[in-house]
C-alpha cells in the first residue's frame, strides 16, 4: 500500500524548517537533501528538497519559491497525552510564530499546528451534553489549551 507523505512548499527555508521540526519532535531525523543543478529555476547548489521524518511520519520540504504560502486550510494536529506535552509543543512551535485560538498556532514559517490534549475529545464527546458544552465554551476562550481548566469547566467548577 502506498504511503502518503505530506510535502511542504517553502521559498528558501526548507532545510532550516526541517532542522527545526526535527529538533522539536522525538524520533525524528533528516533523511536526505537534494540540490538544484545547472539550468534550474534556482541557482545551482540551492537546496531543492529535504526528506525528513517526524516521530515516524515522513515529510518532504521543497524550496519551490515565493509563489505559494501556508494558510490555515491545512494544519497538523499534535495529540498530547498531558499538559507537559501541550506546553512543550506549544512553546517550541509558537516561538517566533503566532498564537491562535483553541489550541491553534502558526510557527515561524507560517505552518499551522493544532496542539491538542487527548482528553479534549473525551470531554467534547461526553454523553452529558451540558458537560461537553461547558468544556467547549472553555476551549473557545483559550489560546494554549489548559487541561486542568478544561476538566474544571466540564465539571462545572469555576
Amino acid at each position: 500500500m502506498p504511503r502518503i507523505t505530506p510535502s511542504l512548499w517553502f521559498d528558501l527555508q526548507s532545510e532550516e524548517a526541517a532542522n527545526f521540526y526535527v529538533s522539536v519532535f522525538p524520533n525524528s531525523e533528516i533523511k536526505s537533501i537534494s540540490y538544484y543543478g545547472e539550468g534550474a529555476p534556482r541557482p545551482a547548489g540551492t537546496v531543492l528538497t529535504v526528506e525528513f521524518v517526524l516521530d515516524g511520519q515522513p515529510y518532504t520540504a521543497l524550496n519551490g519559491g515565493p509563489q505559494f504560502t501556508f494558510n490555515e486550510a491545512v494544519s497538523f494536529q499534535i495529540f498530547c497525552a498531558d499538559q507537559d506535552e501541550v506546553d512543550h509543543y506549544w512553546y517550541k512551535l509558537s516561538e517566533g510564530g503566532e498564537e491562535g485560538p483553541c489550541g491553534w498556532l502558526k510557527d515561524k514559517y507560517g505552518l499551522s499546528w493544532q496542539v491538542v490534549p487527548t482528553v479534549l475529545d473525551e470531554l467534547l464527546t461526553d454523553p452529558d451534553a451540558e458537560r461537553a458544552q461547558r468544556a467547549m465554551q472553555a476551549m473557545l476562550g483559550m489560546k494554549k489549551l489548559d487541561v486542568a481548566a478544561l476538566r474544571a469547566a466540564a465539571d462545572g467548577k469555576p
